[in-house]
């Protein structure tokens, strides 16, 4: 593999926008709300689909006005399905509206109001808070991933391992992620970014 330096300002600059910033979500507030929209958006960019459909996913659970786990119970399956058709989600709709509906009820029937919050709150350590959220049916290591990496500042315990494809990029640009600290904006910009290059760099 071709090794390449990259410069990583332009790195950031160019690609390091985060993906819960693009879909208008704040995190940042900490709000439970905010918190949900992002592990629903995680959930869809979680399958193996293209980026593209599923913004355009969660845009039409937007425009649907489900967004938090007592709405998707409301809808119900049949328009689930209908939602994320809508969105280009159809290889894996039946399946995402069944695993919607399973772990909004299992989140709600195990931490009452404000899930998300009571996860982080009651895990003793990162390691606690991935493999409590791993629990849920549905929710494999990717999606975890995907879902924790923004909360890095928003999270005290929230400070997941990079994907292994964020590792072989940054290696591939000679970028040494240890020399960074993990609980920054810019590192969580500097996985947005290498993870948007990914597709421009198959071996």
């Amino acid at each position: 593999m071709q090794r390449i330096k990259m410069d990583i300002k332009r790195l950031i600059s160019q690609f390091g926008y985060l993906y819960s910033t693009e879909l208008g979500i704040n995190v940042k507030t900490k709000n439970e709300k905010e918190i949900f929209k992002w592990f629903l958006a995680s959930i869809l960019f979680g399958k193996r689909i293209s980026e593209n459909i599923a913004i355009k996913t969660y845009r039409e659970f937007e425009k649907a006005g489900i967004l938090c786990p007592s709405e998707i119970l409301k809808a119900g399956w049949d328009k689930l399905v209908q939602v994320l058709d809508a969105g280009g989600y159809v290889r894996y709709d039946f399946s995402t509206a069944t695993k919607l509906l399973e772990i909004s009820k299992g989140i709600l029937d195990k931490y009452g109001k404000n899930p998300l919050t009571k996860i982080h709150k009651i895990a003793r350590d990162k390691k606690e808070l991935e493999s409590t959220l791993q629990s849920f049916k549905g929710i494999g290591p990717v999606t975890a991933n995907i879902f924790l990496r923004e909360l890095r500042t928003v999270w005290e315990k929230a400070d997941p391992e990079p994907l292994p494809i964020v590792k072989k990029l940054a290696r591939k640009h000679k970028i040494d992620l240890d020399k960074f600290n993990h609980k920054t904006v810019k590192f969580i910009k500097l996985e947005a970014a290498l993870i948007r290059i990914r597709k421009k760099h198959k071996d």
